[in-house]
């Protein structure tokens, strides 16, 4: 048995859709695959005949199950006129096939019952002994062909019966996706050239005031009218969730009687620091949380602050989107007119936007006030998203990139992209601050016709130096709205578990879904810290795009029912801290792809980076630069290049199956696969080597993916 076929086969199995079936004589079947040979032995003829068709009928099941998994690699072309009526006539010659063949089984019926008299008046014959034997065998051969026959008519008949009683309900519904398909394109295309109508309408109005909302947060009702008028632009199949809805299931109540503190930012640090168990005050409530500039340490390198302005190509996406609904996203053929200048690995590495807030954890003695920090972090990764609506490129198989910012910041990072279908991400990162991070991204996304989910999948790995907490948490769908008409934007929603596998301390994150009928602050966040008890400890609320802010519980209680009859948890707390704050997006990024400031930097040219890092990928760098024909020219010639090495891989495959050896298949470099005691799970880890060569600069090893 091969190493391969552990996952999905026992010892000793035999695989049925390459065996070979044979019988020795009149009891004995033979069975033999890849080099291992069966010997198996009947008590009659009739059982052996019984045996070898039951057999031959499971083969052909295996080889049919085996060709219906088969993997098309992605490369589905949409089904167009000629396919149609192709399957049309495909269906015609279908039916007059089970003509013939219930014609077949008539005659097979009739002949084999004639056959069946002829030998019974033969046996009543007088013949001699010798004769007599003949007819015997002969007779019990026509049983044997009868048992068969009868076998495979009632099969027929069976299927003919299937057959007449579905074929007209298919056709049914085949009509009616035709016509329910052929309606949305005919509507879909009269909204796209209204909306597109009411764009050059409203750029050639000179009178009319621009209502872009630059500043979210200087007039929070008009950034909600936006949000309704967005979502008002989706049919009646939109999902709408309850205003009513449960989302936080407590209440908190702030111990002091002035809160007007809570809404004044510039008495956010200071607000409870007299009180006696709470937490110091320069270790969590450092104002570097409110300034963009307050690093610890100023770059000992001038970073770039701008990238070119995005170019106003326009392009109809739903010209492109409208045969992949329900596609895997990363088989899609996209031009590089609806990506940003980055890759996912690039975009895997923001993450670290925020480290400072995990330089201060380290620092913290408490494990509940360190989770307090590591929430803070898992939502500040979701800030760069919210105006980023452009796809990162994919990665190619066996691209790296890397983030080196030990001289400024204490840390360095690397990601390579270890697996092309599905496309996953190895991702690690050391700090000499005390802390080290690593994970493996899956994205699995898929086109429903209005909206794109994103689901990452993979768990996020954070350890601690000096304490060993060991943190795992994984990431919420994202989800892109209005892909078809109207201004794109995006939500994040679902729930984040993080716990502390050393005290089984736990945070519940909930990111609630935009409605359009809540009274709640869009992209909300809420959560809990509870010790290994249950017993909770700290209350975190805020926003994903903005700030988030902890509450120490001085006490708690059962409060009234909800509108769903659910018992709402009532916490008497202290005043808000702020954990973390947002940094305001640099000037002109709405031109700039709202890229972030570090965003700005990480395409930037490094010296003495892989030969397979992101910041030379030329299609990328092309669009970068806004020569986006000749970049959708040199993706497409990278992505071409890419198949016909997987082609390869695929041929050697085959020809290490025929000759039964071993093949081990595409292997990433710098990342192994190893199982993770803390959770039991299989992934990719860094196994090292990457700093060292570049010290070296020796990239020998490195494949020629550009």
């Amino acid at each position: 048995m091969t190493q391969a076929e552990m996952a999905h086969t026992c010892r000793g199995t035999i695989n049925l859709a390459t065996a070979h079936i044979d019988t020795e004589d009149a009891c004995n079947i033979v069975l033999s695959s890849g080099g291992r040979t069966y010997h198996l032995k009947a008590s009659t003829e009739v059982e052996r005949q019984r045996w070898v068709t039951a057999l031959e009928l499971a083969k052909a099941k295996a080889i049919r199950m085996m060709n219906d998994q088969s993997d098309d690699s992605g490369d589905e072309e949409p089904t167009s006129q000629s396919d149609r009526s192709e399957i049309q006539g495909t269906l015609k010659i279908l039916v007059s096939k089970l003509d013939d063949l219930s014609t077949c089984n008539d005659l097979i019926a009739k002949h084999g019952a004639a056959l069946q008299r002829s030998l019974s008046e033969l046996e009543g014959l007088k013949v001699p002994v010798e004769g007599g034997e003949k007819i015997k065998a002969v007779n019990e051969r026509a049983t044997l062909f009868r048992i068969t026959s009868n076998a495979m008519i009632n099969a027929c008949r069976d299927f003919l019966d299937l057959a007449e009683t579905q074929s007209r309900r298919w056709q049914r519904a085949l009509q009616y996706e035709r016509e329910q398909r052929t309606h949305l394109e005919e509507t879909i295309e009269q909204l796209a050239k209204q909306h597109n109508s009411l764009e050059r309408a409203w750029r050639e109005a000179p009178t009319l005031v621009s209502t872009t909302p630059s500043a979210p947060t200087a007039n929070k009702g008009g950034s909600e009218r936006l949000h309704k008028e967005e979502a008002s632009d989706e049919d009646e199949d939109t999902e709408y969730f309850d205003a009513m809805e449960d989302s936080p299931a407590f209440i908190t109540v702030t111990a002091t009687e002035n809160t007007q503190h809570r809404r004044s930012q510039s008495n956010l640090s200071g607000a409870s620091g007299g009180q006696p168990n709470d937490w110091n005050q320069d270790d969590h409530m450092s104002p570097s949380c409110n300034d963009v500039s307050g690093k610890e340490l100023q770059p000992c390198r001038k970073r770039r602050t701008h990238v070119p302005d995005k170019p106003n190509y326009s392009l109809n996406l739903w010209s492109i989107m409208k045969n992949c609904i329900g596609k895997e996203l990363s088989k899609i053929p996209m031009p590089v007119n609806f990506n940003e200048p980055l890759s996912m690995l690039q975009r895997l590495t923001e993450d670290l936007e925020y480290h400072e807030l995990l330089d201060k954890a380290a620092r913290c003695d408490s494990s509940l006030e360190q989770m307090c920090l590591v929430a803070a972090f898992s939502v500040s990764s979701y800030s760069t998203t919210v105006h980023r609506t452009a796809k990162p490129f994919n990665p190619l198989l066996g691209e790296t990139y890397e983030l080196d910012r030990r001289e400024e910041f204490g840390y360095r990072s690397l990601c390579e992209q270890v697996s092309h279908h599905p496309p996953a991400a190895a991702h690690h990162v050391i700090s000499q601050r005390g802390w080290t991070l690593w994970q493996e991204i899956t994205i699995a996304s898929k086109f429903r016709g209005k909206y794109l989910s994103i689901m990452p999948l993979g768990a996020i790995h954070l350890h601690f130096h000096s304490s060993g907490n060991h943190y795992v948490w994984r990431k919420v769908t994202s989800t892109v709205h209005n892909i078809i008409v109207g201004k794109l934007w995006i939500d994040q929603s679902g729930d984040i578990e993080i716990v502390n596998h050393r005290t089984k301390e736990t945070c519940q994150l909930k990111f609630s879904p935009y409605s359009y009928f809540s009274r709640d602050v869009p992209r909300k966040v809420s959560g809990v810290v509870a010790d290994s008890g249950g017993q909770a400890h700290y209350i975190l609320s805020g926003t994903w795009d903005d700030k988030i802010e902890s509450a120490k519980i001085l006490q708690s209680s059962r409060g009234g029912s909800g509108s769903e009859g659910k018992q709402k948890t009532v916490y008497q707390t202290l005043s808000p801290k702020l954990l973390w704050k947002k940094y305001p997006l640099p000037e002109n990024a709405e031109n700039m792809y709202y890229f972030s400031a570090l965003a700005l930097t990480l395409n930037e040219h490094e010296d003495g980076v892989g030969v397979t890092d992101s910041r030379l990928r030329p299609d990328q760098k092309l669009m970068e630069e806004g020569r986006w024909d000749e970049a959708n020219s040199e993706k497409q010639r990278l992505e071409e290049k890419q198949r016909a090495v997987r082609r390869r891989r695929e041929a050697e495959a085959s020809d290490a199956l025929d000759e039964g050896k071993e093949y081990e298949g595409y292997q990433p470099l710098w990342f192994h696969q190893r199982r993770n005691s803390v959770t039991g799970e299989t992934n990719f880890v860094y196994k090292g080597g990457y700093w060292e060569a570049k010290e070296r600069q020796d990239w020998s090893m490195c494949p020629n993916i550009f």
